[in-house]
């Protein structure tokens, strides 16, 4: 079936728009390091460029899927690996801290949320041109 007179599926949409407002947001708290309330880290220069960076790579990646391009929806599960491996190595070097219970379920499902956009993304594969 030919695909590039179909529009984008609204999934597709959905997903890139949220991997963009949370890669802005996962930006945003690297430089404040306080999101809703929640304290981020408690080193400042290198887990604000952590920060930053994982929340560069999720925006990037979201604005790649309004290409609707094979070679973009490559790049941006690459951005989503890269934004997973980041966010799981800023816990692992402390520089975001697992302090209470609010913050630590914020990094799992903040994790698995770019976990289940990349299985999204692959599994509409088809959809890209």
């Amino acid at each position: 079936m030919d695909t590039s007179n179909q529009s984008r599926p609204w999934g597709i949409t959905l997903v890139a728009i949220l991997m963009i407002i949370f890669g802005l947001a996962e930006v945003a708290t690297g430089f404040t390091h306080n999101f809703l309330g929640l304290v981020s880290t408690n080193t400042v220069a290198r887990a604000t460029y952590g920060a930053a960076a994982v929340g560069g790579l999720y925006a990037i990646g979201g604005l790649l899927l309004f290409t609707r391009k094979k070679w973009a929806a490559k790049l941006s599960m690459a951005c989503l690996i890269l934004v997973i491996i980041g966010r799981i190595a800023l816990v692992l070097t402390g520089l975001y801290p697992l302090t209470s219970y609010l913050q630590d379920i914020s990094i799992i499902i903040g994790t698995a949320l770019a976990i289940i956009f990349a299985i999204y993304i692959g599994l509409k594969w088809r959809s890209f041109k």
